[in-house]
């Protein structure tokens, strides 16, 4: 379907509830390498905890991969997985007591806890580090300037579906609100919901809105909204509501109480025919459903500002205020920023895409390659 996501366009300066927005011309480079190598200071010793909400069998398992492929045999990591969405709903308690290392996403969402001093500052470790270029550090960075954030993967967000159903159908992407509609309403006639939609958690809608948004009022307005420097009573975010409204009754219905998991269950069946999520709905699939999925960019909905934008939300992870093993700490990230452990992390979860640009692209499936 036309659409791919150049790495080198990723912004790393802007960032949405959910992590990170590309788009067009205003786009800077992640992808360009502007540092040196390795971790801040000798090998550490003794434990480092690292706090995680990686908690599906593919991730975790993942996870714990790109862990074991640390190359100091003296410090040792203790993984202390919670459930994804309990992990976030209680982010604010847990850095009243955090692990030594913790995961979460890059941008805003990293800035408010930097802000508040709820997190140590690495950027010592970002000194020596390859592979992660202006962009990346740009969504790294805390209004102070310093370094709070060290990027592992990243994933597009955008409209998948399953290249089988719209081949056997005779669907094509939509392009604009028309095209949506009417492919929409083509759907329902077959029998398929035209949407899968899960907010379990309340955040994949954040999601929804965030695109919508973009395509109505254009990249500078969301990103000024998410900063606060716009209303959330602005004609222009009733709008977005507005359009959201015509495309609900195209969605499944009963969201929250549906897990993200089984809405991607719904689109590998051909239950629905799209799905708006990042890639790593692929990682709820089996073999041959993730090998089935395909995405395209969400349509225009103002000429104005067309498809160019596009959410590619930035995980990793955030060192505590005050670490237990501070040297263990900063070791393990410059670790987890390296091209060595996004490797061993993708070599279980391929559904998202190393940041780091000195990492294996040969191994790429057909949803990385098009991400990357």
């Amino acid at each position: 379907m036309g659409f791919r996501l150049n790495r080198r366009q990723l912004l790393g300066g802007g960032a949405a509830a959910a992590g990170v927005v590309a788009s067009g011309g205003l786009l800077a480079a992640c992808g360009d390498d502007d540092s040196t190598s390795g971790s801040a200071g000798g090998p550490a010793s003794g434990t480092v905890t690292l706090g995680s909400n990686y908690s599906d069998e593919n991730p975790k398992a993942a996870l714990a991969a790109a862990v074991a492929a640390l190359p100091n045999p003296d410090l040792e990591v203790k993984i202390n997985t919670t459930d994804h969405n309990t992990y976030q709903e209680n982010i604010n308690t847990y850095l009243q007591a955090p692990d030594d290392v913790m995961a979460w996403f890059a941008g805003f969402r990293m800035r408010f806890f930097a802000n508040q001093g709820l997190v140590g500052d690495i950027s010592d470790v970002w000194t020596n580090m390859t592979g992660l270029g202006s962009g990346f550090k740009t969504a790294s960075t805390g209004d102070d300037g310093k370094q709070y954030f060290m990027p592992f993967t990243y994933y597009t967000w955008a409209v998948n579906y399953s290249k089988s159903l719209f081949e056997e159908k005779g669907y094509t992407a939509p392009t604009d609100l028309d095209s949506l509609l009417g492919l929409a309403e083509q759907m329902m006639s077959d029998g398929i919901v035209p949407f899968a939609f899960a907010n379990d958690g309340q955040w994949p809608a954040m999601g929804t809105f965030d695109i919508i948004n973009m395509r109505l009022n254009g990249y500078d307005f969301h990103i000024d909204l998410m900063a606060g420097k716009e209303s959330w009573t602005d004609e222009r975010v009733m709008d977005v509501f507005k359009t959201w409204e015509q495309l609900l009754p195209y969605h499944q219905e009963g969201a929250n109480g549906r897990t993200w998991q089984e809405a991607a269950a719904s689109l590998e069946n051909h239950e629905t025919g799209m799905y708006l999520l990042g890639t790593f709905a692929a990682s709820a699939m089996s073999d041959a459903g993730a090998a089935d999925m395909d995405f395209f960019a969400y349509p225009e909905l103002n000429p104005e500002h067309g498809q160019d934008a596009v959410e590619a939300p930035i995980d990793g992870f955030m060192m505590a205020r005050s670490p237990s093993n501070e040297a263990g700490a900063k070791e393990l990230l410059a670790h987890l920023g390296s091209a060595t452990a996004q490797d061993a992390y993708l070599s279980v979860d391929p559904s998202v895409v190393a940041a780091n640009d000195g990492a294996d692209t040969s191994v790429y499936n057909e949803l990385q390659k098009k991400s990357a």
